[in-house]
């Protein structure tokens, strides 16, 4: 493909994704293919001659189109969202364009010195301590997402305390006792916190432990469950060394607390505590949220998605850390092929100590364009907008107490909910039912639970299914529950309310069908 031809197949390409953006809510949202669909549609192996891109962009619409779920969609309303913007894909498409592996300042500088720059700027603009900022000990990087950042940050924090513990030993006690400390270690997290959390303990080869959080504390870790875990551990011989603290879990968005956690750290300072704010980290940049980040100092690296709410496509993953000594001295390997001049002086920053991989993409510059494009208030506009949307989806469950319960209070625009099952009525009525008494559900109590839990199952499962939008659920304090959020840049209030349209049609769908087949087992149907 020379200039001509690409540039008039990028023309091409430019306006059929302009069309997909401008009718992407006419969609099903989400996918509705078999698995191995894709097999079938395709030949066996590459063609043996190029084939003109008029072809080739043909079977975007016909062949991938099927098996993609629209998360730009308004009608998404599962997980978090995933932002795409204009500005970001020109800063993708330029990214492409001037292709580097990036793993050291001489690879391409601007690559480098705009990610300090800009991580600097959205650090400033999410009210984090000066701790955090590149003109002292700390900084930021860009990490493919939130569960990179925190393999990555448990790893420092892994060394650091073999570091410390075997400081002054000679080689071979040095050795010994740095084998006999790690068979201790355990990493800990709220039993909220999300799996990668338990996924970097394995990766790290170290132990992972939950902190119980109490529906009564809206499922935040406190203080004081931190502190209990940490004395559980010391009696049972092992070693804390890392926790993860959520700004915002993925199951209801709680804010573990800070303050107690910040209170407890100052009697273990050798443990490393990650913020994990990878939706929610978002909503710093809005002066009402910025007093969570009060307590930062006390923690030691912080992370969040730009990618999620933040109106810059993935991936772009904000990772600061206080020291960032602690990283290169964890990360840091120099063979001779990638010695030179400048990394040698100490006097520029070569990213590859600050992740895992060697090679980096120029993501800076798609955060570059959407902070430009936007600018604080624009980007500040966006996540109130979108707050309001959950406030007033929330409203709307409120408004129908006989069929829907709002399970957590609402936090940065996500509401979690359950539908409330016939036998709740029956419970507040006192009128009898089998289920309240027999083996396997001692109490009417436990019955509402279950009931609860397999009707919010099915709401949930039919709507998916049905496709006009799409949701996610999860258990909480044994709880099913539906999760939804409305905060990709295509949300409406309209797609909210027809969003909660849909949710009321399904569950009464539901509920008047158990009703049906409760009240022909009560009249002696079936057998009884």
């Amino acid at each position: 493909m020379n200039s001509d031809e690409f540039r008039k197949a990028a023309h091409s390409a430019i306006d059929e994704i302009i069309n997909y953006y401008d009718t992407i809510e006419t969609r099903r949202v989400v996918s509705n293919v078999e698995p191995g669909y894709l097999k079938k549609l395709l030949p066996d192996g590459a063609p043996h001659t190029g084939e003109k891109w008029e072809d080739i962009q043909k079977d975007i619409e016909s062949k991938i189109m099927p098996g993609l779920t629209h998360w730009q969609s308004p009608n998404f309303m599962a997980f978090f969202p995933a932002s795409s913007t204009y500005p970001g894909m020109l800063g993708e498409l330029y990214s492409s364009a001037f292709t580097a592996a990036a793993f050291n300042w001489l690879c391409s500088p601007a690559i480098t010195e705009l990610e300090t720059i800009v991580l600097d700027w959205l650090a400033k603009l999410l009210a984090l301590p000066d701790c955090f900022l590149s003109s002292g000990e700390g900084g930021g990087v860009i990490q493919g997402s939130a569960s990179e950042a925190t393999v990555t940050v448990m790893v420092a924090a892994r060394d650091r305390y073999l570091r410390n513990a075997t400081e002054g030993l000679e080689e071979e006690e040095k050795d010994r006792k740095t084998g006999e400390l790690r068979a201790k270690l355990v990493a800990l997290g709220s039993e909220m916190s999300h799996s990668s959390a338990q996924k970097a303990a394995q990766i790290a080869g170290v132990r992972y432990r939950n902190v119980p959080t109490k529906k009564e504390d809206d499922f935040r870790m406190m203080g004081a469950s931190f502190r209990q875990t940490l004395e559980q551990c010391e009696r049972e011989g092992l070693v804390p060394f890392w926790l993860m603290a959520n700004l915002g879990t993925t199951a209801t968005c709680a804010v573990d607390d800070f303050e107690g956690i910040a209170q407890t750290l100052k009697d273990y300072p050798e443990i490393w505590t990650h913020v994990d704010a990878a939706y929610a980290g978002a909503a710093l940049i809005c002066e009402e949220y910025q007093h969570y980040t009060k307590h930062f100092t006390a923690f030691d690296s912080f992370d969040f998605n730009m990618h999620k709410w933040l109106l810059t496509n993935f991936d772009a993953s904000c990772l600061y850390i206080k020291r960032r000594r602690n990283l290169t001295d964890a990360l840091s390997i120099t063979p001779s092929y990638l010695r030179n001049t400048y990394s040698d002086s100490g006097l520029v920053t070569d990213y590859r100590d600050w992740q895992i991989p060697l090679g980096r993409r120029f993501r800076a510059l798609k955060i570059w364009f959407v902070m430009r494009t936007y600018g604080i208030e624009g980007l500040k506009a966006h996540i109130r907008t979108t707050i309001k949307l959950g406030e007033l989806f929330h409203s709307l469950v409120l408004s129908r107490p006989d069929i829907l319960k709002v399970l957590t209070p609402p936090a940065f625009a996500l509401t979690v909910f359950t539908v409330v099952p016939q036998t709740a009525s029956a419970v507040r009525s006192g009128s009898g039912n089998e289920g309240y008494s027999n083996d396997f559900t001692p109490d009417a109590g436990s019955q509402v639970v279950v009931d609860a839990n397999a009707s919010t199952k099915e709401v949930y499962e039919l709507i998916n299914e049905r496709g006009e939008i799409f949701l996610t659920s999860s258990v909480i304090g044994g709880s099913y529950a539906i999760r939804v959020v409305s905060a990709n840049p295509k949300a409406e209030e309209k797609y909210v309310r027809n969003a909660f349209e849909i949710i009321v049609r399904t569950a009464e769908e539901v509920l008047s069908k158990h009703a049906s087949k409760d009240g022909k087992m009560a009249n002696g149907v079936n057998g009884v």
